[in-house]
């Protein structure tokens, strides 16, 4: 049996064998802005808790059946339970019986028949502190989140400075073309801290960001021309081609450009780091009506079919080896699918006819252009 109220504080699974005991409890925790959820037995408890985890657990110790040392013991063993605070509701007063009742893993204990300010104050402070951790625990999982984002960012343009410097420090090139390479290190540099800035600016300010990702327009033809100038280079220094192709007339996409280049080029340096003999071709073409795709296409060994489920999820890499000597987290696609999906479009890996890789970037036009 259930009565839930509006969730204003917190939500309580209270179980008791005794209808009495539920009506009571559930009722001054409602008036308290609660959310009750009531079970008469250990076996419905269980399940209620496992389906969905409440904030804390106010338990009988004495029930027929599953008593609350049994549901206790099988909360434990639930890896998706271990967290949740249970406060023992007993009319026992043997210290015997309570301190087993700390053993078994409650927080806590009243006694019935309980004085409503006790039961109040005491669900005010477990559900307080479980509410507390939670959102410090929320705030360190984010932090990491954005740990990994910006490292795995930074790389790629800290690579192409890394690269270029060492061409002018050891003499790799004719004096004519250094500004190019001058140029590439100001651009890398310039990025890293676009993508530093644009992180704190979406961690500080998030009705901004949206604001600013919803006007975003990202011009295919210059994007290419980036990735062109960025990359084109490094292959020639392997002997190799960067070409890019794109129509005559090609309309923004919806995506802020600096998105649009930093997963474009994950995908670019990807193809150098598994196909490094290959060509590299970057092109764009028409797709449906109101949508836009850029391709990044290679001649190397493409990916296997039992890999090809695995690409895009999280610390998933594209062969056993990692090429890139530990700086690769296996992050990067499945980063990128979620950028472009969270821009209405789609990433996806088709193999190439001929033998080789591609893969597909698919956006909306930009706003301003649609229609």
């Amino acid at each position: 049996m259930m009565n839930t109220t509006a969730n204003a504080s917190g939500s309580i699974l209270v179980v008791d064998d005794q209808a009495a005991n539920l009506r009571v409890v559930s009722a001054l925790l409602s008036r308290h802005g609660y959310e009750v959820v009531t079970a008469d037995s250990g076996e419905e408890a269980l399940a209620i808790a496992s389906e969905q985890t409440p904030d804390l657990m106010l338990l009988d110790m004495i029930m027929p059946g599953m008593d609350g040392f049994a549901l206790l013991e099988q909360i434990k063993q639930r890896p998706e339970l271990l967290r949740l605070p249970v406060v023992f509701l007993t009319a026992a007063h043997d210290r015997e019986l309570l301190l087993r009742a700390f053993d078994a893993g409650a927080v806590d204990y009243v006694t019935k028949p309980f004085m409503p300010e006790e039961l109040l104050a005491r669900v005010n402070a477990h559900v307080g502190l479980k509410q507390t951790r939670d959102r410090l625990e929320r705030v360190a999982r984010e932090r990491q989140e954005l740990v990994n984002l910006v490292a795995h960012d930074l790389k790629n343009p800290l690579t192409s400075v890394l690269f270029a410097s060492d061409i002018l420090i050891h003499g790799g090139t004719r004096p004519e073309r250094f500004p190019r390479y001058l140029e590439m290190i100001h651009e890398s540099a310039s990025d890293a801290l676009g993508y530093i800035r644009r992180y704190l600016e979406a961690q500080a300010d998030h009705a901004h960001s949206r604001e600013r990702d919803a006007a975003a327009a990202a011009p295919l033809p210059e994007v290419l021309e980036w990735l062109s100038r960025r990359y084109g280079l490094q292959l020639e220094g392997r002997g190799l081609q960067l070409r890019v192709q794109a129509p005559a007339q090609c309309r923004p996409v919806a995506i802020d450009d600096l998105v649009l280049r930093q997963v474009a080029e994950n995908l670019v340096s990807n193809a150098m780091k598994y196909a490094p003999d290959s060509d590299i071709e970057i092109s764009v073409r028409v797709s449906s009506p109101g949508f836009w795709q850029l391709l990044v296409e290679d001649r190397g060994s493409g990916i296997p079919a039992a890999r090809q489920r695995e690409l895009f999820k999280p610390f998933s890499r594209l062969v056993d080896a990692d090429p890139a000597d530990g700086l690769s987290s296996g992050l990067g696609l499945s980063l990128a699918r979620q950028i472009i999906s969270n821009a209405g479009g789609q990433l996806w890996y088709e193999d190439r006819e001929g033998g080789g890789a591609r893969f597909v970037i698919e956006l909306p036009e930009a706003a301003a252009h649609a229609g």
